[in-house]
């Protein structure tokens, strides 16, 4: 499994990544006292709101959806404070029911995705990565909501992804997606013709931050 690396996007609070960390901290704590070093690492493959927000920053999730490559008991606290960069207390937890059974999401979806450094992750024991943004586009059409559509309009304004990209993997991922396709078909074509109204912003400028 390879990919190139990601920064989180200039307007992330330090705050919700040292939360992150924090929480991934204690799952790795638990992966290291609970398996023995042949079964590391563990992938925990970060989708929905939180990866959208390592990218893009466009909206604060509350929530860590994500999946993990093996069965892990999980610490009981995953819920971590932080203050935002408009100093704003919020908490960061991990969804213990996200579920993409239901998303569309192309096979090599995992395989493709892409290693987020954290201060205090070894990767050697819990592999954390996002899904690439042609994927969590792609993951988004299915339910194709209107905090979805802001999502790829998102990705698309930042030059992230492209219609083509995006059409092409998600006609791809049908081959394995559960429900009826009629409807989801037309929320590709939707999705494509959305990118494809978005100008690519030429410069972004940070949010200043509280310390």
């Amino acid at each position: 499994m390879s990919g190139k690396k990601v920064k989180p996007a200039p307007d992330v609070a330090d705050g919700y990544v040292k939360a992150f960390a924090e929480i991934a901290g204690r799952i790795q704590k638990t992966i290291k006292a609970a398996t023995h070093a042949t079964q590391r690492p563990v992938r925990m493959i970060v989708a929905g709101g939180a990866a959208q927000h390592f990218y893009t920053a466009a909206r604060v999730s509350m929530d860590i959806g994500a999946t993990l490559s093996r069965k892990v008991l999980l610490p009981a606290d995953l819920d971590v404070p932080y203050v935002d960069a408009d100093g704003t207390t919020r908490v960061l937890y991990y969804d213990r029911q996200y579920n993409d059974t239901f998303a569309l999401i192309h096979e090599n979806a995992d395989e493709d995705s892409r290693p987020l450094t954290l201060p205090g992750i070894d990767a050697a024991i819990l592999d954390v990565r996002l899904l690439t943004p042609v994927d969590l586009a792609v993951s988004k059409i299915s339910r194709f909501a209107e905090h979805d559509q802001e999502d790829i309009k998102a990705l698309a304004r930042l030059g992230l992804i492209d219609a083509e990209s995006v059409r092409q993997r998600a006609l791809e991922a049908l081959a394995g997606y559960v429900r009826k396709q009629r409807r989801v078909k037309t929320s590709i074509r939707l999705a494509c013709a959305l990118i494809d109204s978005i100008p690519i912003e030429k410069k972004r400028v940070p949010i200043k931050r509280r310390r």
